[in-house]
């Protein structure tokens, strides 16, 4: 495959990695240009989230002037400081914080750092690692795996639900990658 297209495909599949559901609001003439740049202002935000890496999962929906974020962290501040960069953009009226911590867990942490290494030193999988906020998310509670983001092919994606069951110590593993359209 042709390494620009590869990249252009990361870029998207980057971009995509945040749940953004607009079906709440018109979609027409200047309000849906408002809720678009909307839209992206607040997926932006999030994904430059200081302490927002490959064991978190954010999503948000947008109904008018209403951001409900979900998902999950292993971190409180990343909880915190979405809630307040997102309260902070101009247009957004109010926030419900619905972002699950994550209990913290040495057993968890350990499945985290054998997850990472088994997904990401796949072949052709390490890609998905690449840049700020990586395109695969591995969410782990109480010894449950959950894959999140998106890939490029329904063969990657298959590949890292093989990869992630490998790891010992998980009770279950779940498959939320979507693939690339």
């Amino acid at each position: 495959m042709n390494p620009k297209k590869v990249f252009m495909s990361l870029g998207i599949a980057l971009l995509c990695v945040i749940f953004i559901s607009s079906a709440s609001f018109s979609v027409s003439g200047a309000q849906a240009t408002l809720g678009d740049q909307l839209i992206k202002r607040i997926a932006k935000e999030l994904r430059r989230l200081p302490h927002y890496g490959v064991f978190d999962n954010l999503a948000f929906t947008l109904d008018g002037q209403t951001v409900t974020l979900m998902g999950q962290v292993i971190l409180g501040v990343t909880q915190k400081d979405a809630e307040r960069r997102v309260s902070r953009i101009k247009g957004v009226e109010k926030v419900v914080n619905q972002i699950e911590l994550l209990p913290l867990s040495a057993n968890d942490d350990h499945i985290r750092m054998k997850m990472y290494r088994e997904i990401f030193n796949s072949t052709g999988l390490y890609i998905y690692a690449m840049g700020p906020d990586p395109s695969i998310h591995i969410i782990v509670k109480d010894g449950h795996v959950t894959l999140e983001g998106v890939v490029g092919s329904e063969a990657d994606s298959q590949f890292a639900l093989m990869s992630a069951r490998k790891v010992p110590g998980v009770f279950s593993v779940t498959n939320h990658l979507r693939v690339e359209k």
